[in-house]
């Protein structure tokens, strides 16, 4: 059997780094509760994300659900039902209500023209999502933010290490999520962090990840268990001196891709907007009009033993929980998208002949 091509395959460093970093964890015992690696970790990143506030988590969606937490919102938070299920979920267990925001057909972000007619005297907060590194319309995010007062945290899990015109994503609104999972571009096995702008955030941030403690005897906050470990950290450290090697194998294996697949009518490719120094973290395609439909290009490669992802499907507002207080015909270019489109493989160690064959299969398109 032909060993299977997933959809992603996880960046590790060289076995003897990783040994060779956790070692002194033999002697410190020091395991979890913000340790060494992890205040190393977390100085490394303030400089390689160019910001100067960052709190590590142990993954992106209890980063998110602290974030939430942390600015006391309530009411209503605009945001929008094409990204993973952690977005609105964090959202809701925060007790606020999502309200959907569609879509730009082109790069899948946010809907500019929409998100204001959206909001009411109950909105409290903006939730965009960077999607498969497309960045978000954030000048005029904020305008509208402070034209109404709202705080925004942006979901960048798709963002890691991206510029815009020199700019680092990490910057934008009042905070932004990244999620250091498996998958990601740059990763600390699971994990994630919230970059933000008000540096008092940070004790806040530190309790509600530890409890809600601030002290060996004081529980201000209603807080949860969110604490990076060693482990996690230490991975994160290796991962962090190879990141951009591996940034540079996967624009191999995106360019490929755009070669390949370039020009085919009823196929819509993904492409790197103006400005942006892209981590090409997705190659996500979107089949409107080909000779055959997604699902089938999916199934095609399946039985090759290839495993794409329909990402993002479904709809987060189309999900049963939400069944009754949403409805996912309020975002048809949403619905339109996510019907579509098709995330194929991409990693640093992807062969390009994997490659081709990838779009051999797609460009053959018979179904049987």
């Amino acid at each position: 059997m032909v060993n299977p091509i997933q959809v992603t395959k996880s960046s590790m460093p060289p076995y003897e780094q990783y040994i060779e970093e956790i070692k002194d964890l033999w002697e410190s015992h020091w395991l979890t509760n913000m340790g060494i690696k992890h205040q190393k970790l977390e100085h490394e990143l303030t400089n390689y994300l160019d910001t100067p506030n960052i709190s590590l988590f142990s993954n992106g969606h209890l980063a998110l659900e602290s974030a939430l937490s942390a600015f006391n919102l309530s009411g209503e938070v605009i945001t929008t039902p094409f990204t993973f299920a952690s977005t609105t979920q964090a959202i809701v267990r925060n007790g606020l209500e999502p309200v959907f925001c569609d879509i730009n057909p082109d790069n899948y972000t946010i809907q500019i023209d929409q998100l204001e007619s959206l909001i009411t005297d109950r909105t409290t907060a903006i939730v965009p999502v960077h999607v498969y590194g497309n960045i978000c319309d954030v000048k005029e995010i904020e305008r509208i933010a402070n034209k109404y007062n709202l705080k925004v945290i942006y979901d960048a899990a798709h963002a890691f290490g991206i510029t815009v015109n020199g700019e680092s994503v990490a910057n934008f609104g009042d905070a932004s999520m990244f999620s250091f999972h498996a998958t990601k571009v740059f990763n600390t096995i699971e994990g994630g962090a919230l970059t933000f702008k008000n540096p008092q955030l940070k004790s806040v941030l530190n309790a509600y990840k530890n409890f809600g403690m601030t002290g060996p005897e004081s529980v201000e906050y209603v807080g949860g268990n969110a604490k990076m470990n060693e482990f996690q950290a230490a991975m994160g450290l290796c991962n962090l001196r190879n990141v951009d090697k591996e940034i540079a194998k996967r624009k191999l294996v995106f360019e490929r891709y755009i070669e390949r697949l370039s020009e085919i009518k009823g196929i819509k490719l993904p492409f790197i907007q103006k400005g942006v120094n892209s981590n090409f973290a997705y190659f996500s395609v979107i089949f409107d009009g080909y000779k055959i439909s997604r699902d089938e290009v999916f199934e095609l490669l399946k039985k090759q033993n290839i495993f794409a992802r329909k990402y993002f499907y479904p709809l987060t507002n189309s999900f049963s929980c939400y069944r009754d207080r949403v409805n996912p015909d309020d975002t048809p270019v949403a619905k339109y998208i996510a019907d579509r489109v098709l995330t194929l493989p991409l990693y640093a160690n992807l062969a390009l002949e994997d490659v081709d064959q990838i779009c051999n299969i797609i460009k053959g398109g018979s179904i049987r």
